[in-house]
């Protein structure tokens, strides 16, 4: 286990490292205009991190030793699929949420 006050320290020395990255952003530059290229750059920061948080849950899942199963491959082309069809995110979740609990169902 680790010491409690080692804990403690690592804990605040994240949450002021964390503030400070975000400030330096937002604080800086809340009031200031950003250049149109920028402003469209980061429209596709979440559809650029997001595959990348779930792709090692798809392909090399914990729950089941790594192995791949057809319950999550499914799921996560129904949500593909259902995002760019329906161009909503929240389409794309329930797709896949549905998906997910289905395959095994019917698959047995």
């Amino acid at each position: 286990m680790i010491d409690r006050q080692v804990f403690w320290t690592v804990v605040v020395l994240m949450s002021v490292g964390t503030y400070l990255i975000r400030f330096a952003f937002l604080g800086m530059l809340g009031q200031r205009q950003l250049p149109p290229l920028l402003v469209r750059a980061l429209r596709y920061t979440a559809v650029a991190i997001l595959p990348g948080l779930v792709a090692p849950g798809v392909l090399w899942p914990t729950a089941t030793g790594g192995h791949t199963g057809p319950a999550r491959l499914a799921a996560a082309l129904v949500t593909l699929l259902a995002g760019m069809v329906f161009r909503s995110m929240m389409a794309g979740i329930a797709a896949g949420a549905a998906t997910l609990f289905l395959v095994p169902v019917i698959l047995g």
